[in-house]
């Protein structure tokens, strides 16, 4: 091959080269056009669908505001708040006052004789579990005991020297029960022949019932929680009756 032919051949090497560098260059244009546009599209596309979606919920906050107003115009409103009051004063979870009664109980103060129980002459659960069950007997609303709310689920029960109530207060003597309800049945209750406050005297233990004007007693400070219970609605809705 002679020194022209070479020189023919880089000529047509680097004719093609150049070639395929263009062709190059302009597909890697094409592509980079092309993801922007397709990317700007998704973009629009989701923009649309967040513009439909804060439409909708526009009209469902308008209609929601419809209907409360509504419901602020009409006896409804005030019948529910009725409602939820009584229910949130029989759950304790609401400041409640009015009269009532205050029922103070110590351990005797009895000298004991040798050879004696010092158990018997001190206050143990089932002594207040006694008073707090004529109180509820007797038609007692709300009751405390050491300023600790009772409510339905509220358990009494010994722990050592103190007595255990709401699962983590721990009280102990003397003990200061209100009661809200009508005083002179509490009072006559308590106090009656045979009845609690007798019994708790002969050992010495330490009683006293006073009628009070006004009672206030606070709302129940801690949690409330259920495991197990259900409202019986979502019961029925799950397929189940309630009997």
């Amino acid at each position: 091959m002679g020194k022209k032919d070479v020189q023919w051949v880089i000529v047509l090497v680097g004719v093609i080269m150049g070639l395929l560098l263009t062709i190059q260059f302009r597909a890697t244009q094409q592509v980079k056009m092309n993801v922007p546009v397709q990317r700007a599209k998704e973009i629009s596309t989701q923009l649309e669908k967040v513009r439909s979606d804060r439409e909708g919920l526009k009209l469902k906050v308008e209609k929601l505001r419809k209907d409360l107003d509504q419901m602020a115009q009409g006896p409804q409103l005030s019948e529910q708040k009725s409602k939820l009051e009584a229910a949130r004063i029989e759950a304790g979870v609401s400041n409640v006052a009015g009269r009532g009664v205050r029922v103070t109980l110590n351990d005797s103060n009895v000298a004991l004789q040798p050879d004696e129980n010092p158990n018997l002459y001190v206050l143990h659960d089932e002594d207040v579990l006694k008073v707090l069950n004529e109180l509820k007997s007797s038609g007692a609303e709300a009751i405390s005991i050491n300023d600790q709310r009772l409510l339905a689920t509220t358990e009494v029960r010994c722990v050592g020297p103190t007595i255990l109530v709401n699962k983590t207060k721990r009280l102990a003597p003397p003990f200061t029960i209100y009661a809200i309800g009508d005083p002179v049945t509490m009072e006559n209750a308590l106090k009656m022949r045979g009845g609690v406050i007798e019994s708790l005297k002969i050992w010495g233990i330490q009683v006293n019932v006073e009628k009070q004007d006004r009672v206030v007693i606070d709302a129940y400070s801690g949690t409330v929680s259920y495991k197990y219970a259900q409202s019986a609605v979502s019961l029925k809705g799950d397929g189940q009756t309630s009997e």
